[in-house]
């Protein structure tokens, strides 16, 4: 697996900030591509399944309904008690039938929910590493954690809820209308008319209830985004002495994230109300028209001249369940809402953008050891996603094999960035990156970047020891090669002394020069690594700490081939040339 530990810095093009680019550029197995694929194939099956298996068991209700009415019906006849009782067994088997398969139905539902869900997720994480960390439209990492990890979830009782009573409300109505209207016209007329009125009251309050939603989750976005910003400085917060206007802020966006919620509440409280009313009155007028009618005050309505006891009571117990599933829907109309919000905010994640080349193949053929590659752009352009202005625009510059070259530029020209494009980061607009005389591409981008490794001004650190984030899980770097790259970068009395004791998020526990020499480290440990990329290795660092990673830079570069991006003249001096990027950009030689 091919690791590059990076931190890009700004979007010199974009007025947000960019997150780590920390980033292991493998490709999934085979395996488990095949195993996403067959997953995709079968879900839609099993919702399906899961529908059928619910309408089945409220279709049952129709069969109980005519034995129990046909029970009631003889022994009110001053029929035998014992006649009664097939029609109770029979009431009996289809009541557990009836059980099992409603509750089929909701496994089934839930599994394919919880399915689809995790294939989401899946995606979105890849089509999120796929993201160059050059786009400006990448989303900021508050927003994904605030997404993936809480609102995500109210997809599943959407697809595992919502979906199946949506048809069970589309067919088990439909099937209990013809039934009553085989024995009453005037009984089916009134659940006819009763029962558009629901769809509509739902149709009505739901927009509102989305639009509340999707408000609601954007507002949990914001504060996830917000928090996360904090944490990560809360260091500068305390140095500012901001802490308590920080903690308004919080209070203030908590206060609007409640206002939010309880109007989603209040709408859903209200749908659920209104909708309860229309079912009430309709089930109330069947009732009333029956009642008469067996009275002989109504004797209009009936196809036979006039119901018995038990076609009317026949016609009473199929009137609620028909109005049973619009009720259940209006119960889950709010999923709904929260569901299209939460899969809109998932869309956000996974929608197109400025990829990495090569996506994230595998860098199977990478050469076992270091070879320093030779550098060459040509006609190089770039300009990032919605800028009006490139970074650059024919750019050319030839690096030897070997060779260790400054890159000088003020803020805002464009090193990291030809620093991320020389990687394979983002593709450039036009024009060719040759490592070593291969051009860089979607088709050579793995197995070019296996030869490369990268240190940020800011490594990126993941909880663990100091060992797993030198390693970072890459194939072929065991105990020895981490505890060689360890004492080359003179962190091997830390780790003696820290031991399998884990790191915090961050780096949480070391310094900053501390978390540099943990970068080298881990191009150290790389020996296929014959390119190494440095983006501002000595910035926000004191002369002596400066001096001492300049020393450790060098050492580790013997033999390879080092670009560096940097402000340091004093790093820029011991490389074997320095480059300044406004002179190359315009046709000159920008050697020193």
């Amino acid at each position: 697996m091919t690791a590059l530990d990076a931190t890009l810095g700004r979007n010199r093009g974009a007025a947000a900030e960019r997150g780590t680019a920390d980033a292991a550029l493998a490709g999934p197995p085979c395996s488990e591509t095949a195993a996403a694929d067959s997953r995709a194939r079968t879900e839609p099956s099993v919702g399906r399944t899961a529908t059928v298996l619910q309408s089945a068991a409220a279709l049952l209700w129709i069969p109980q309904a005519a034995l129990l009415s046909l029970a009631v019906g003889q022994i009110a006849s001053s029929a035998a008690m014992d006649r009664a009782l097939l029609p109770a067994a029979g009431i009996l088997v289809l009541g557990i039938a009836r059980a099992w398969l409603d509750r089929a139905g909701m496994q089934s539902a839930f599994r394919a929910a919880r399915g689809q869900l995790t294939a989401l997720r899946a995606d979105a994480v890849a089509g999120l590493a796929r993201r160059s960390p050059l786009d400006a439209a990448r989303p900021s990492s508050g927003f994904v954690a605030g997404t993936l990890a809480e609102q995500a979830e109210a997809v599943v009782p959407y697809r595992a809820r919502f979906k199946p009573l949506r048809h069970k409300a589309t067919v088990v109505p439909l099937a209990i209308l013809a039934c009553v209207l085989a024995y009453s016209w005037v009984a089916a007329l009134i659940l006819l008319v009763a029962a558009p009125l629901i769809p509509v009251f739902m149709a009505l309050i739901g927009w509102r209830a989305k639009e509340a939603s999707e408000k609601q989750l954007a507002e949990m976005g914001d504060m996830n985004a917000f928090l996360l910003d904090r944490l990560r400085g809360m260091a500068t917060i305390r140095t500012f002495d901001a802490v308590d206007r920080t903690a308004r802020h919080l209070r203030a966006t908590a206060e609007t994230l409640r206002v939010r919620t309880m109007a989603v509440l209040r709408i859903a409280f209200l749908s659920s109300a209104v909708l309860e009313l229309f079912a009430a009155l309709g089930v109330a007028m069947v009732a009333v028209y029956v009642g008469f009618h067996l009275l002989g005050q109504l004797e209009f309505g009936a196809w036979g001249g006039k119901l018995t006891l038990g076609e009317g009571l026949f016609i009473l117990l199929l009137a609620p369940a028909f109005f049973e599933p619009l009720r259940d829907l209006s119960s889950v109309w709010h999923d709904r809402a929260a569901g299209e919000a939460a899969l809109d905010a998932i869309a956000k994640i996974t929608a197109d953008g400025p990829e990495i080349a090569g996506g994230l193949d595998d860098a199977r053929t990478a050469p076992a050891e270091a070879a320093a590659p030779a550098v060459r752009i040509e006609d190089l352009r770039f300009r990032h996603n919605g800028a009006a202005a490139p970074v650059f625009d024919g750019l050319a510059l030839g690096i030897a094999a070997g060779e260790h070259v400054a890159l000088m530029a003020p803020t805002g020209y464009g090193k990291s960035t030809l620093l991320a494009l020389i990687a394979g980061l983002a593709v450039p607009d036009a024009g060719t990156v040759r490592i070593g005389g291969t051009a860089l591409d979607g088709a050579t981008a793995g197995a070019l970047r296996a030869r490369m490794a990268w240190i940020g001004q800011a490594p990126h650190l993941f909880s663990g020891t100091l060992s797993g984030n030198v390693a970072l899980g890459r194939p072929g770097i065991g105990t020895a090669e981490t505890a060689k790259a360890l004492r080359t970068a003179r962190l091997d009395h830390l780790a003696d002394r820290r031991g399998s004791a884990a790191l915090g998020e961050e780096g949480a526990g070391i310094s900053g020069g501390e978390a540099l020499r943990l970068a080298v480290a881990r191009a150290v440990a790389n020996a296929r690594a014959g390119l190494i990329l440095a983006d501002e290795p000595t910035a926000h660092l004191d002369r002596e700490t400066a001096d001492e990673i300049s020393d450790m830079l060098v050492q580790v570069a013997a033999g390879r081939t080092l670009i560096v991006a940097t402000h340091d003249p004093v790093l820029a001096a011991r490389m074997d040339r320095t480059v300044l990027l406004p002179d190359i950009a315009e046709g000159r030689e920008g050697r020193t």
